[in-house]
């Protein structure tokens, strides 16, 4: 298909609004399905995993293709739910347009108003459909001033209902000032009507508002409507059409998804109203612009993997320019290797088609890529000229150590995980170096235990998860000296080791240093880095509670040797007492992970998270507006911020998130610390036992 005959539209919006509902009816309604699948069904298109149908919420995006008024409309329906937004993020990135599907009872949500500013960001353009006006306390115009204000005065109405809750039985386009009713869902359940008299009024009003938006975004048109000439259709739609195309107007039309209600109207809009890749524009990647060219040099990007057990990888990608033909070669540009590409493949849901070839502006998959992952980019040769990324992901908070269920299963786990983090850039994969545990970290409870149920699911590989361990720490806080003295006589040679250091804190809690003050060769220079090993092999194990201890300098500075009996193994016990001898005299103390917190909340919600945070120890450091949210920002143990996320949730009715780095190490208080030690006396014992 040309690339002007191509539309590439992400339904995004906040969980619950209709998305799934909606892009069933799109498939219905162009005739790429055969019949309407609901959700709660677990029969719809997009939500076809099993913990899809479950949990009757996306967790990964979905895309599909179909035919309108010969255009070709690659539609991806993306997760509402905020731990999946990886996914959301990604198809944005790919997409000229967003249509933004809003829930006619809920209003503008949180989540609405997050992908919009990365729309906006990105500079699509946006159109909105109010969807479920069918429901119980569902009202358009109480919505409509909501987007108003979320989103500014050029957020305006192309269409209006007629009829409310569950009276709704058409919509009245305001710019052909055209009637429909609907009866029915299927596909012939359209008919136009005239204008209800009751309506009319109110319609001619909404009509109004739409042409000063429309002549606002046009010099020409704002001379003809002050001069108080009559607006033509024809200059209107134009209009209208350059608007939104320049990210300048966003329609807001209407309907019932789940009834195919003003489906149709929605699909027209697609064609009249949304650019196509060559009417959107050139794309600059890095020191290249990228033009819709068939012939052009060939330019990919992958935006999505999809980890399947047996098909292996699947990449999504969208051509930018040139034509991605099967059986060719391409460079992947980030491992400078080629890849050889198999079948084209054509995604329908969880279907798959096959493709001939993807022109540019086209979206389309391919399987079997060796190394080839989300946020490559495929090229017809090796360039580093052309840049192109996914758009920044949200940082995991929400951690949990991983077990393997069963003895032997560590590599299976670990191995799956890594295939799964391909598919999800916000899952975070690391061994904690100090407590030796594998961590698996989300965005969320939700999103930990997606991933959970798909280890099982998909690879067989079943796990147990436990809060993380807090990587505590150990330091001094005074000076002391220490004579370590290694002495062991037996049939034979010896062993004999001596040394005598002095050791004191550094202002970095993180850093050691080891000084060699010996004059005289009292210890051979061939002994002094054993004596440095056996200091830093106690350090690993602290004077406290077992912890590792940092921030110390040491002083060797004396000592003594046997000619015979001296060894590196003998000096390297005798640094190990010498320096837990003095580390006990050096006032120890134990330090836990403060961490920077930045936690976002509607203005309603801010004294409830500050209370919050005191309660865990925090200290605010600030507030800052950020659209119709908060930013809060406070400095808190990582201890307390374990389970935060379900008591932030409950806290702000699920409309808050947060961002979690680390800043620093500091002491614990007396009393906390008592706790620590004890604890980790406890599980000492219970380790030997």
């Amino acid at each position: 298909m040309p690339a002007d005959r191509i539309r590439n539209v992400a339904l995004v919006g906040h969980r619950g609004s209709g998305k799934t509902s909606l892009n069933e009816a799109l498939l219905y309604e162009a005739g790429a399905v055969n019949r309407l699948g609901s959700v709660a069904d677990g029969s719809t298109v997009s939500d076809s995993a099993p913990d899809e149908k479950a949990r009757q919420m996306s967790i990964a995006s979905s895309l599909a293709s179909f035919t309108w008024e010969d255009r070709k409309v690659n539609l991806i329906d993306t997760p509402g739910e905020p731990s999946f937004v990886a996914d959301a993020m990604a198809a944005l990135r790919v997409c000229e347009s967003a249509v933004f599907v809003v829930n006619g009872v809920m209003g503008v949500e949180v989540n609405t108003e997050r992908l919009w500013e990365r729309a906006s960001e990105l500079g699509l353009s946006r159109l909105i459909f109010v969807n479920m006006l069918d429901r119980e306390r569902a009202d358009f115009f109480r919505t409509l001033e909501q987007l108003k204000e979320s989103f500014g005065p050029h957020a305006v109405a192309t269409e209006i209902p007629i009829g409310s809750e569950h009276e709704l039985r058409g919509v009245i386009d305001l710019i052909d000032m055209k009637a429909f009713e609907y009866e029915g869902d299927d596909r012939e359940n359209c008919k136009e009507i005239p204008i209800p008299d009751d309506m009319a009024a109110t319609a001619q009003e909404y009509r109004e508002k739409l042409i000063d938006e429309v002549a606002e975004n046009s010099d020409e048109l704002m001379e003809h409507y002050l001069e108080g000439e009559e607006i033509s259709h024809e200059e209107m739609v134009t209009a209208l059409k350059d608007g939104v195309t320049g990210g300048r107007l966003f329609p807001i039309t209407c309907g019932v998804a789940t009834k195919n209600l003003a489906v149709n109207r929605l699909l027209d809009a697609f064609v009249e109203d949304l650019p196509s890749p060559v009417k959107a524009g050139v794309v600059e990647a890095g020191d290249v612009t990228l033009e819709p060219d068939p012939g052009a040099p060939l330019v990919t990007f992958v935006f999505k993997t999809l980890a399947d057990p047996f098909a292996g990888r699947i990449n999504l990608f969208r051509v930018y320019q040139g034509t991605l033909t099967p059986d060719s070669q391409v460079f992947n540009c980030r491992t400078h290797s080629k890849e050889r590409i198999g079948q084209l493949l054509v995604p329908q849901g969880k279907e798959m088609g096959h493709a001939d070839d993807f022109g540019p502006g086209d979206i389309g998959a391919v399987a079997k890529l060796k190394e080839t992952h989300a946020g490559d980019l495929l090229c017809d040769s090796d360039r580093d000229d052309v840049q192109m990324t996914l758009p920044p992901m949200p940082a995991p908070v929400m951690a949990f150590a991983v077990e393997a269920a069963a003895k032997g299963d560590e590599d299976k786990v670990f191995t799956a995980l890594r295939r799964l983090q391909e598919e999800d850039a916000t899952i975070d994969l690391h061994r904690d170096d100090q407590t030796g545990e594998q961590i698996v970290a989300g965005l969320s409870q939700v999103h930990v235990e997606v991933i959970v149920g798909r280890l099982k699911e998909r690879f067989g590989a079943e796990v147990t998860l436990k809060p993380p361990r807090v990587p505590y720490r150990e330091t001094i806080k005074g000076k002391a000296k220490a004579h370590g003295r290694y002495k062991k006589q037996t049939g034979g040679r010896g062993q004999f080791g001596d040394c005598h250091i002095e050791i004191e804190p550094l202002p970095d809690a993180t850093a050691f240093e080891f000084e060699n003050a010996i004059k005289g060769g009292v210890i051979p220079t061939g002994f002094i880095p054993a004596v440095q090993k056996g200091i830093e092999e106690a350090m690993a194990q602290g004077v406290v509670a077992g912890y590792p201890l940092k921030g110390v300098k040491v002083r060797l500075y004396d000592g003594s040797y046997h000619s015979v009996d001296s060894s590196e193994m003998a000096f390297k016990v005798a640094g190990s007492m010498a320096f837990k001898q003095a580390a006990e005299q050096a006032q120890p103390a134990l330090l836990e992970p403060i961490m920077t917190v930045t936690v976002s909340v509607p203005e309603a919600h801010v004294g409830d998270v500050i209370g919050d945070l005191n309660s865990r120890r925090g200290r605010p450091l600030g507030m800052e507006p950020k659209g119709s949210m908060t930013e809060v920002k406070a400095e808190v143990p990582m201890a307390e911020m374990l389970s935060y996320a379900p008591d932030l949730r409950s806290i702000t009715g699920g409309q808050g998130d947060y961002t979690m780095e680390f800043a620093r190490y500091e002491e614990v208080p007396a009393h906390l610390a008592q706790k620590v030690i004890a604890k980790a006396t406890e599980d000492k014992e219970a380790a030997h036992a």
